[in-house]
Parts: structure tokens; sequence; C-alpha cells
């Protein structure tokens, strides 16, 4: 079940109802079977993944715990591991294996092909295999007891806001909510409302909006030129983040009427003044997860030199690769490291060398030139994470450089155009807001009057510029 569907606004307030209608001790079985109902309406047969997942970390987690021997904790934690990866691996990666073997007895002359393996790729099979190796990760480190009541760590896994594309929760932060005993709330009601509308705004309106020009130049990459694709890539910087932060803001406002608290997953990553700070708000969840448990592994935070660029490397080539079998997310997450590394060493040397300059290095024109290059830098590895291959990749950026005039002027309908632009601009107001105060408070502090000219505003471009159940979220194929 998606959130933009007729089914989730039924599904939705007939759980809402039951589940502060029914007695607490049975609310967590309740949860879980409408959570595993919730997975199972886009492919039942795929729930039996989720348990196994479920199965192998809690199990593993009560031997690593039960063990005092230091080798045989390290042995069940291997094995928790390598379950998940062998699971997301089989179901995500081995036809991109395959395919790339297969070239390469072409390329060899070699007679002989592997056959590429029939499912489709799980819904959120990435996202749910990293929240249960988190815990037993987290177990093995002692920073918390396993759970030893099996339904309310099933729970854990498989809550239906974040369960197919995050936010990747802790369970020191989400299991204790869990089991909390929760009473009807209008205040938390309202707040849940209103995030939910705002997150439908940024799905179904700006996001699927965008998109429809996205498609056409990303489907034909050699058709357009120019300024069209320039536009093309500037919306989907925008798309992508409306997508995944509409469905977040969804899944926040859901959980926050239960009364259960998501993480923030994103915090205006636009305004974001370097790449380092782009990850530090984009996809939050994701970014201090390969922090916690890639990173910092691989001893980012000691040792030489060397070390460091190896462990930002490798951690962001395996973000790109988390993302998906291409390579061009694997180039994505190149594109990122190098201008990670590059700001790094430009950031050493003047500070070093000519530390006369620094304060101009960091003063308000030099702020906002770095925040421009870094939405440059961000848009352009965008290319590759939304080109269906490298070569699809290298023509859109060949093309791009085809400009008839410096005036921008695009062979789509203006009218749309103006619309997308219109929407773009709201949204980045809306942000600059939030960089100070949560925009749902921001909205409860104004009178009535500005209140419900905000809410009608909302839902009347829902209804008439909303593109509903066209497009799933973007993060459901991770």
């Amino acid at each position: 079940m998606i959130f933009n569907s007729f089914e989730f606004l039924i599904f939705l307030p007939v759980v809402l109802f039951v589940y502060f209608a029914m007695r607490y001790r049975y609310r967590w079985a309740f949860l879980l079977a409408v959570s595993y109902f919730f997975y199972m309406y886009w492919s039942p047969k795929y729930i039996i993944l989720v348990i196994i997942s479920s199965l192998i970390d809690y199990f593993a987690a009560l031997l690593i715990f039960k063990n005092r021997r230091q080798k045989h904790k390290f042995i069940y934690l291997i094995v928790s591991i390598v379950a998940n990866l062998s699971l997301l691996v089989t179901f995500k990666y081995a036809n991109f294996f395959v395919e790339n073997v297969n070239m390469a007895f072409n390329f060899f002359n070699i007679n002989n092909s592997f056959s590429y393996l029939e499912f489709i790729l799980p819904v959120g099979i990435s996202f749910y295999t990293f929240q249960t190796m988190s815990y037993t990760i987290d177990v093995y480190r002692k920073k918390i007891v396993p759970e030893k009541h099996l339904g309310y760590f099933a729970l854990y896994v498989t809550f239906f806001p974040q369960l197919v594309a995050g936010p990747i929760e802790r369970a020191d932060k989400l299991l204790s909510q869990l089991k909390q005993k929760v009473q009807f709330s209008v205040e938390r009601l309202s707040y849940g409302l209103q995030l939910i509308l705002y997150g439908f705004f940024q799905k179904v309106v700006i996001a699927d909006n965008l998109s429809l020009f996205v498609n056409e130049v990303f489907k034909n990459p050699t058709n357009y030129f120019g300024w069209d694709i320039i536009l093309a890539v500037f919306f989907f910087a925008f798309q992508i983040y409306c997508d995944f932060a509409g469905y977040t803001n969804i899944a926040i406002g859901t959980a926050h009427i239960l009364g259960v608290k998501l993480m923030k997953n994103f915090k205006q990553p636009y305004f974001s003044h370097s790449i380092r700070s782009f990850w530090k708000n984009w996809h939050i969840s994701l970014s201090t997860w390969f922090r916690d448990y890639l990173y910092l592994s691989l001893g980012g935070n000691r040792g030489n030199f060397a070390r460091w660029i190896f462990a930002v490397i490798f951690t962001f080539l395996i973000s790109g690769f988390w993302h998906g079998a291409r390579w061009t997310f694997i180039v994505w997450g190149i594109i990122h490291a190098t201008f990670y590394l590059f700001e790094y060493l430009i950031k050493f040397v003047v500070k070093k060398y000519f530390s006369s300059f620094f304060k101009l290095f960091t003063n308000k024109i030099a702020y906002l030139f770095r925040t421009i290059f870094t939405f440059v830098i961000v848009c352009f590895a965008w290319i590759f994470f939304r080109a269906q291959t490298i070569e699809d990749a290298f023509v859109l950026i060949k093309n791009s450089l085809h400009l008839n005039s410096l005036i921008p002027s695009f062979s789509f309908d203006n009218k749309g155009i103006v619309l997308c632009f219109s929407l773009i601009s709201l949204l980045l107001i809306i942000d600059k807001i939030e960089r100070k105060e949560d925009i749902i408070n921001f909205i409860q502090r104004k009178n009535t009057f500005i209140r419900f000219i905000i809410y009608y505003f909302f839902i009347l471009a829902l209804i008439g510029i909303g593109n509903w159940g066209l497009n799933e979220f973007i993060y459901f194929q991770f």
C-alpha cells in the first residue's frame, strides 16, 4: 500500500479508530497485524522475508547477550549480518552481478553465461534490513539490551508508517515508544494531520508535477538539449526532495498521532553550504547509519590520513550502491566522495597557508557562493542518480552544453513551467521558515482566519493540481 492512494485514505482512519478504541494490552498485536497487512497489500509473498529477517535478528541478539565469550558473541553477530546481507544481495543485487559477469564473459569471448533470477525487488528491503542490523550491532556493542518480547520486536521492524522507506529508526528510540500507554489526543491528531497534509502537498502537488518534465527528458536523453536538460535536472532535484520528504512527513505525522516520535529525516538540504553539511541535512537516518556502522567501523575518526580518505570513499561508494543495482548509483556516490574530499582539502589549504583570507572564506558572500556551488554539484550528481545508464548520463551532460542562447528558452508548456517554479519558490519559503521554526508550529501560531486560508490552499491544490496515483514514491525502489 502506498500513502498517495485511495486505499490509504480509508486504511488510516480505520486503524486510528480501532487502535484507540481497544485495550492497551492488545494494541501491539493490532499494530503488528495492520503493519503486516500494509506491507502484504503490495505483494503478500514477500512478507516472509520481513519475518525471516525479524526472527534471525531477534534470536541472534538474545544469543549475543546471553553468551559470555566474546568469540561466540562475534559469531552470532556475523550470522545476523551475513543473513541480512544475503537477503539484500539475493533480491536486490544478484541480477546486477549476473549482468556484469556475463558482460565480462562476452568481452573475453567466453561461451558461457548465467541466467537471470526471476523475481521483483521487494519494497523496502534495504530499509528494514538496515534497521534490524543496527539492532544486533547495538546489542553486540552493549548499547542496548535485547528485546525479549518477540511481538514488540517484530513491531519495531514492521511499524507501518516507516516500514518501506524509513526513517531508519534505532531500537533504543523506537522500541520504548511502542510500549508506551498512549491516550488519544486532539493536539496530537491536529499536529499529525497537518503534517500529513503538507506531506501530501509535497508529494502529489510538487513532486508529481515536476516529474512530468523530468520523466520526459530522462526517458529520451537524445531528444533534448541545452536549457531543457538543465530544467529537467533542476526540477529533479526538487522532485526527489519533495517525493522523499513528503513520504517522511506523512510517516512522521501518522506515527505522531499514534504517540510515536520518528526522527526528522531532512533539514532544508538545499540551503547547505558544503557537501558535508548536505549529508547532515539529507536522508539523515541513512547518513547517520553509515556514519555509525560503517564509517566509524572503518576507522574514519582515527588513524592516519590515508585511512580517513579510504573510509570516506568506501562509505560513499557503498551509500551509492545501497540505492540501487546500477553503475549510475556508484558513480553518484563517487562524485559526492570526490567533492567531500575536495572541500576538505580547500579548507585545509586556506586555513593553513592563507589564514588571513580564512575569514573571507566564511563571510556571508562566500557562504552564499558555497551554497550555490554545493547545489550545482548536487544537481550534477543527480544526473547519474536519475539516468538509467552511464551512457544516458553522459549524453545528457553533453547535450546540456548545447545552449542556443544565454537566455533560457524551453520546448515545454510555459504554463506548466511557471506553475513548477511557483511551487518550488513556495517550498523554499517554507524551508526558510523551518530553519528557525517547525512549519506546523508556525502555522498554529497564526490566527484562525490565516490558518484556514493555509489549510484551504493546500486542500484545493491537492484537489485541483495534484497528480494522485501518478507515481509511487521514488525511494520505494530502494
